[in-house]
C-alpha cells in the first residue's frame, strides 16, 4: 500500500465527489422528477455514460475476471451479445415508454395491465435489488478494494472483517450520494467515470503485458496469446460456464429484459430530454459494451499467467492490479471501481426509491388524504433510501459463502425476478387481448416452476436453457388463462408532451455496432487468438 496509490485514489474521487456537487449544487432535487429523473434534461453523452456505468460495477470487474481464470472467455457473452439487446431496446422499447409516457416499468404495467399487476411488479422489483442487486454491488466493490487497499492492514483484521468494514464505507458514500445528489449527481459522476475507465482500458494491457513480459509489451502479449490459449476462448462448449448457445435461449432473454426493464437501467434512458437522445446514449453504451473486454477482462487473463493456484479466485482482479499497475495508475483503477461500484448500488437506491415511493406509497397516501406534496414524497423517498442501503449492508458480506463462482451466483439468483417481469412486459407489447389475470398468474406460475425446477427437482439442463424454457412454459400458460377472457382489449394511453422523433441516422450506426459484436466473437475464437 504505497503514498502515490492511496493519493491518487484520494485525489480523483475527491474531484469527481467536488465536481458533481458543483454541478448539482444550484439544483438540489426538491421534486420527485428531479430525484428520480434528473428533471428530464440529460443529453446522449451523460445518458450513454449513465447506461454504461450503471451497468459496470465492481461485480464485472470481480466476477468476470474470476470466471476467465476458473474457466475462459466465454463470460463475456454477457456483455458482447447485450448490443443486439440494446440495439433492439433502443428500437421498439424506448418509443414504446417514451409514448405512453411510463416512468417505471411497474407504471408501463399499470397503464397496460391494472394497478394490482403495477403493485405486484413493484413488489417483485423491490425483492431483486434487495435480495440479489445490492449486496452484490457492495460485496464485489467490497472485495475488490480489500485486494487493491488493505487499508486495515496495521490493525491486524481478518479478511471476513475487511470485507465488512469496506461494505459499509462504500454503502455510507454511495447512500450519500444518492440521497443528497439525486439521479443527476448520480450520471455526471458516472460521465466523468467513463473517461477514467477508458484510460484505464488503454493503460491496463500496456502495463499488464509489460510485467507479463518481463519489461517487454510484445514478449507479455506473445506469452498471454500462446500459453494456456484455452483461456482465450469466448465461445463456450457445453462444459464450460457460459454455453454458446446459450446467448441464444436464456442469455438473449436476459439481455433484453436488463436493457429494456431492468428499471434502474431505463431510469437512465428515461431521463433523456428526448427519445433521439435517449437511443443515441443506449448506442454509445453499445459502443462501450464492446471496448469492455479490453478494459474489464484483460486482468484475469494475465492472472491465469501469474497465479498458479488462488485459494480465494475472487481476488484474482485486484491482485493483477495491485502487482502490475505503477501506484498511480492502481489508485485511478481504485477511485474507477469504487466509482463503478457506488453508481450501481446509487441507481439500484434511487431505482428502490421510486418504485416505492410513485408505485406503492403516493397511490396508497393519496387514497387516503387525496393530493400529496411533493417535497413530503421526497422525503419519504430518502428515508427508504437509507433503510434500503443499511439492509443491503447488512446482508452482503454473506456473499461470501456462495458455493458457485460468484458472477454465476448473481445471474442464477437474477434469473428468478428477471424473467417473469420480462414475459408479462413482452407479452404486453406484441398482444392486447392478454388480460391482468394472465399476467398475476403468469408471474406465479414462473416463480413457482423456477423454484421446482431449480432447487426440488434434479434436471440436467443448463440453468439459461432452463429459464427460456420456463418463458415459453409462462407464456403459453397465459395464453391459455385469457382464453377465459375474450372480452378484454387494450387501448394505448398516449402521452404527447416528449419530444417522439426518432434518432434519424441510426440504422447506419446500428449496423456498425453489430458488425463489432460479430468481430469481438471471432477474435477470440479458434478462428483468432484462441
Amino acid at each position: 500500500m504505497s503514498f502515490a496509490a492511496i493519493a491518487s485514489f484520494l485525489l480523483i474521487t475527491g474531484f469527481i465527489a467536488v465536481f458533481s456537487w458543483l454541478k448539482t449544487r444550484k439544483n438540489m432535487a426538491q421534486t420527485t422528477a428531479g430525484l428520480f429523473f434528473a428533471d428530464r434534461k440529460n443529453n446522449y453523452l451523460v445518458v450513454g455514460g449513465a447506461l454504461l456505468l450503471s451497468n459496470i460495477s465492481a461485480n464485472q470487474f470481480i466476477g468476470e475476471n474470476e470466471s476467465i481464470y476458473i474457466n475462459n472467455m466465454s463470460v463475456i457473452a454477457w456483455g458482447i451479445s447485450s448490443v443486439l439487446a440494446m440495439l433492439l431496446v433502443a428500437e421498439y422499447f424506448l418509443p414504446i415508454y417514451f409514448r405512453t409516457g411510463a416512468m417505471t416499468i411497474p407504471d408501463f404495467l399499470g397503464k397496460r395491465y391494472d394497478d394490482s399487476t403495477r403493485k405486484l411488479i413493484s413488489i417483485v422489483f423491490l425483492c431483486s435489488y434487495i435480495v440479489n442487486l445490492l449486496p452484490a454491488v457492495l460485496y464485489g466493490g467490497a472485495v475488490a478494494f480489500t485486494g487493491m487497499f488493505n487499508f486495515f492492514e496495521p490493525l491486524h483484521l481478518s479478511y471476513w472483517q475487511n470485507i465488512w468494514i469496506m461494505v459499509w464505507v462504500i454503502g455510507l458514500v454511495g447512500t450519500v450520494y444518492s440521497v443528497l445528489g439525486g439521479l443527476r449527481a448520480i450520471t455526471i459522476s458516472d460521465t466523468i467515470l467513463s473517461l477514467g475507465m477508458l484510460t484505464i482500458g488503454i493503460a491496463f494491457p500496456y502495463f499488464g503485458f509489460k510485467y507479463l513480459g518481463d519489461g517487454s509489451w510484445t514478449q507479455g502479449l506473445h506469452r498471454m496469446v500462446t500459453d494456456h490459449k484455452e483461456h482465450l476462448n469466448a465461445i463456450g462448449g457445453p462444459k464450460d460456464e457460459v454455453p454458446f448457445n446459450t446467448i441464444f435461449t436464456g442469455m438473449f432473454i436476459m439481455n433484453l429484459y436488463y436493457w429494456g426493464m431492468e428499471q434502474f437501467i431505463v431510469q437512465q434512458a428515461l431521463s433523456a430530454k428526448s427519445l433521439s437522445h435517449s437511443q443515441k446514449g443506449m448506442a454509445l453504451a453499445c459502443a462501450g459494451k464492446l471496448l469492455c473486454p479490453f478494459i474489464i477482462n484483460i486482468p484475469g487473463l494475465i492472472g491465469v499467467h501469474l497465479y498458479s493456484n488462488l485459494h480465494n479466485t475472487a481476488e484474482v482482479f485486484p491482485l493483477v492490479v495491485k502487482d502490475t499497475l505503477p501506484h498511480i495508475m492502481i489508485g485511478l483503477s481504485a477511485a474507477v471501481v469504487l466509482g463503478a461500484a457506488i453508481s450501481t448500488f446509487n441507481a439500484g437506491l434511487n431505482s428502490s426509491s421510486t418504485l416505492f415511493v410513485l408505485n406503492l406509497y403516493k397511490p396508497w397516501l393519496e387514497k387516503r388524504k387525496g393530493e400529496v406534496a411533493e417535497k413530503h414524497l421526497v422525503r419519504t423517498g430518502r428515508k427508504f433510501e437509507i433503510g434500503v442501503a443499511v439492509l443491503a449492508m447488512l446482508t452482503a458480506p454473506f456473499i461470501m459463502f456462495a458455493k458457485t463462482g460468484f458472477y454465476t451466483y448473481l445471474q442464477q439468483l437474477g434469473g428468478m425476478f428477471c424473467v417473469p417481469v420480462f414475459t408479462i412486459v413482452f407479452i404486453g407489447f406484441i398482444s392486447k387481448k392478454v388480460p391482468p389475470q394472465a399476467a398475476k398468474a403468469g408471474i406465479l406460475f414462473f416463480i413457482i416452476s423456477y423454484i421446482l425446477f431449480n432447487y426440488v427437482l434434479t434436471i440436467n439442463i443448463h440453468y439459461l436453457h432452463m429459464l427460456a424454457l420456463l418463458f415459453l412454459l409462462t407464456t403459453v400458460f397465459m395464453f391459455v388463462v385469457a382464453k377465459f377472457y375474450p372480452e378484454y382489449l387494450y387501448s394505448e394511453i398516449k402521452y404527447e408532451t416528449l419530444n417522439l422523433a426518432p434518432w434519424h441516422n441510426r440504422y447506419y450506426y446500428y449496423c456498425i455496432l453489430l458488425a463489432g459484436m460479430v468481430a469481438l466473437f471471432l477474435l477470440f475464437s479458434k478462428y483468432g487468438v484462441a
